[in-house]
């Protein structure tokens, strides 16, 4: 069985959600941020030297960063699921999805949460770090286009990785002018799997109000 080692309010919340999609049996190992700086416990550092949050266990293999993980279980677990046919041009763009969504994605959201809290000092990075986030978000709202998952008609792993750009960009007010990536954040949060995860997590700062 899996474990997966879930720091609330972080990026670990998509591997439950990975794990419901497919039906696997998991179980979590729980760790809470602290309530007034918002970091990870010192008890992660006992499963990751940096203390980060997703790592997994299964049987003696450890596995960490997000897209490790939802490759690691797709192809361990998905028996074809959740990812193009390997050899195909389709799931070489897969592959890009999973690593786009934290190699590129996710660093001017990062870069806005820590200059943010330099206060007046962080004033000449703010344009250029929020240029950055919105020109991301375009691209993935342009590459999204009508289709209702980044792939096509299904569900992959590389809507599993992108939902957590996604929800936070919807819960910071970012997608107004992007409405069919809002759509698709939305959609994702509709999924059964998805709603069970946050439900029993709950609270999840990043679900979005119905």
């Amino acid at each position: 069985m899996l474990t997966v080692h879930h720091l609330n309010d972080s990026r670990s919340q998509r591997i439950l959600w990975l794990c419901e999609e497919l039906g696997i049996p998991y179980r979590t190992i729980d760790y809470t941020r602290d309530a007034v700086t918002r970091l990870a416990p010192p008890g992660l550092r006992d499963v990751h030297p940096l203390g980060k949050s997703p790592v997994i266990e299964d049987g003696s293999l450890r596995v960490t960063e997000s897209g490790a993980i939802t490759d690691y279980i797709i192809r361990t677990y998905g028996k074809g699921r959740m990812m193009p046919k390997p050899g195909t041009a389709d799931h070489e763009k897969y592959l890009e999805w999973l690593h786009f969504a934290e190699g590129s994605a996710m660093l001017p959201f990062m870069l806005a949460l820590y200059t943010g809290r330099l206060g007046e000092a962080a004033a000449p990075l703010l344009p250029r770090i929020d240029e950055q986030v919105m020109s991301h978000l375009a691209f993935i709202d342009s590459e999204l286009g009508d289709k209702p998952f980044l792939m096509g008609d299904e569900l992959t792993g590389a809507d599993i990785m992108m939902s957590f750009v996604a929800e936070i960009a919807a819960v910071q007010g970012k997608l107004a002018d992007l409405p069919r990536l809002f759509a698709y954040a939305r959609r994702l949060q509709a999924r059964p799997a998805w709603v069970a995860v946050a439900d029993r997590t709950a609270p999840y700062s990043f679900r979005l109000p119905k």
